[in-house]
């Protein structure tokens, strides 16, 4: 299913491809001060942008860059390089309804002032690195 998305002031928006319905929340240090928070995002097939004069790449690693709206700040997207896999922060979506909440990674960075309840896959830092392989 594909899913319109944007940012706050509209500046850049876009056509996530395939979007998937779980929700995957990471507790990595970087996300959580790129966010403020949890980083909670979708995996896509891609995106199609249909304006993005003011979309803007950081790259954060190595293997990754965060893509945001320079005019208003909303973080918009992780992007892993090679092979390239987007992830897209789920309140950059138009619609979010139908995501639910299936892995949380880096828990061990995680601060204790909060916790997801239910029952899903819950991963190390250590044990999320050594399953891409």
């Amino acid at each position: 299913m594909n899913r319109s998305g944007s940012c706050l002031c509209g500046a850049v928006k876009f056509t996530a491809i395939d979007v998937s319905s779980e929700v995957h929340a990471c507790h990595c240090t970087m996300c959580r001060r790129w966010s403020g928070g949890p980083g909670l995002a979708v995996n896509v097939a891609g995106l199609e942008f249909q304006q993005d004069e003011q979309l803007r790449l950081f790259a954060s690693s190595d293997w990754a860059q965060r893509g945001f709206c320079q005019q208003c700040g909303t973080n918009l997207f992780y992007l892993l390089t090679e092979p390239p896999q987007y992830m897209v922060w789920m309140g950059a979506l138009d619609d979010q309804s139908g995501l639910t909440l299936s892995g949380e990674i880096f828990v061990d960075e995680k601060p204790p002032g909060y916790e997801f309840a239910g029952d899903h896959q819950r991963m190390t830092g250590e044990e999320f690195l050594a399953s891409l392989g």
